[in-house]
């Protein structure tokens, strides 16, 4: 298997998965550099690069703005330049190369994002209807409930028939809607609980909401992740039937995803466990102190860099490049 159809394979298999990630192509350079027109990479939402677009400084500008492209959405073009343009191209981000190849690459990141999904629990006919409606706007559907079956849900994606959330993939996107109705209503709440999902729903009254809240307290749940869910589910659009409550919570999720981006989340998403990250002070890039060779000590103080080029900067003028930080 050749490279590019390793790529296009290892992109196939994230899109499976509905795991959200960017490309980055070299599209255009002026030597010297590492990069060549057509290299390309995959970056995920962990920061982790397969591929080739350039060494040295290059790969963690690219991984900054590729991180930036999933949180937003939107594509950009990147220039890596000798020196940083004041007033870039408009749709260009400008860096400046601070490597010592002192060439120029352009490339291309295109963000490709997860269907967002909605977790459905609960068989009632609110949960039915839910179901319908999300799909035909083009949100994954996932539906546990004890019973549910494929005919009582035609669109939905994945059925099970336990309330358990083991080999369920829950990305920076995922809504859970609790719809039980008096079918395991507090095991469906205390598993959302258990996620680090940020949107969860129940349909239910302020009251019965109220009292399974002081029940899952007693049980240990942290009172702010109980405070978190909105019930009753949905805008207050004054609907009745289960398809107006059904439309009234998916108006509630649009309108979250749209201005409150769940995909912002992408750190809590993955947990505390990320490695601690440091600032070069001289090109911004995120830096792994474990991991960069390149290290200086100026008053007693520690300062760790993406390549030599900016170690080498550093050290010739430090307190130009500190005074920039303060």
């Amino acid at each position: 298997m050749n490279m590019f159809d390793e790529f296009l394979s290892r992109a196939a298999e994230l899109r499976s998965h509905e795991q959200p990630f960017a490309t980055a192509v070299v599209v255009r350079c002026d030597p010297p550099v590492s990069g060549k027109p057509g290299d390309k990479a995959i970056i995920e939402v962990d920061g982790s690069v397969w591929g080739w677009i350039g060494g040295g400084c290059v790969q963690p500008l690219v991984v900054r703005e590729a991180l930036k492209a999933i949180v937003d959405g939107k594509p950009r073009l990147v220039r890596v330049e000798p020196s940083k343009t004041a007033e870039p191209e408009q749709g260009t981000v400008s860096y400046a190369m601070t490597c010592h190849s002192g060439g120029t690459l352009d490339i291309y990141i295109e963000p490709i994002l997860a269907k967002p999904q909605i977790l459905i629990f609960g068989r009632s006919a609110v949960a039915k209807a839910l179901c319908s409606l999300s799909k035909a706007v083009g949100y994954r559907i996932t539906v546990l409930a004890a019973g549910a079956v494929a005919e009582g849900f035609p669109e939905a994606d994945t059925i099970k028939q336990e309330l358990n959330l083991s080999g369920i993939e829950l990305g920076p996107e995922t809504f859970i809607v609790i719809s039980t109705q008096g079918e395991q209503d507090e095991e469906a709440l205390e598993q959302a609980c258990g996620t680090r999902v940020p949107y969860i729903s129940f349909v239910a009254s302020t009251m019965k909401s109220q009292k399974l809240f002081d029940s899952l307290a007693a049980k240990g749940i942290p009172r702010e992740r109980l405070a978190q869910i909105r019930a009753p589910a949905g805008l207050r659009l004054g609907g009745l039937s289960a398809q107006e409550i059904a439309l009234s919570i998916l108006a509630e999720i649009v309108q979250v995803r749209k201005t409150e981006p769940a995909h912002i989340e992408v750190d809590k998403m993955l947990g505390a466990e990320r490695p601690v990250k440091a600032a070069d002070p001289v090109c911004g890039m995120s830096v792994e102190p474990g991991k960069t060779n390149y290290l200086s000590e100026y008053r007693g103080e520690k300062y760790y860099f993406c390549c030599g080029g900016c170690k080498q900067a550093f050290d010739a003028h430090p307190e130009s490049y500190l005074a920039a930080t303060t």
